[in-house]
């Protein structure tokens, strides 16, 4: 089993990201980790997701597991921090952890399981092997 590199981004609350409650409504950890991983895509692996575009691929989630522990509100910054758990032929698992900044509690955890697809057709791609290599620090 390999074990690959965790990537750390930061992520402000934002006044539109709360919801009746007065805390980050539970669709809005998703767009973290989204949010994150674009920021990592570029920062961290040096392949920006114009680069899987320019080549006619995409990544489309496949499914996805988000348990939430305590909230994020209004002030609070998301330490977002994700890690690849696992490469496959068609797609990548990745692993994530939002964490309250100021005190490191953790207010969310999961996975995203994504899949490369062609971005004209939507069917499943295998991944080339350079971004394997990239993917696989």
């Amino acid at each position: 089993m390999s074990v690959y590199s965790a990537f750390r981004t930061l992520v402000p609350v934002r006044p539109d990201d709360i919801d009746m409650n007065r805390h980050v409504h539970n669709s809005k950890y998703a767009d973290y980790v989204l949010a994150a991983r674009y920021d990592q895509m570029e920062r961290c692996y040096g392949m920006a997701m114009d680069a899987f575009l320019e080549r006619g691929l995409s990544w489309v989630v496949r499914a996805s597991y988000i348990e939430h522990r305590r909230p994020l509100v209004l002030g609070d910054v998301a330490a977002v921090e994700t890690r690849i758990s696992e490469i496959r032929k068609h797609g990548v698992k990745v692993d994530f952890m939002i964490e309250r900044e100021s005190d490191g509690r953790t207010a969310a955890r999961g996975w995203f399981d994504y899949t490369l697809v062609c971005a004209v057709k939507g069917r499943p791609q295998v991944i080339p092997d350079d971004v394997v290599a990239v993917y696989s620090v």
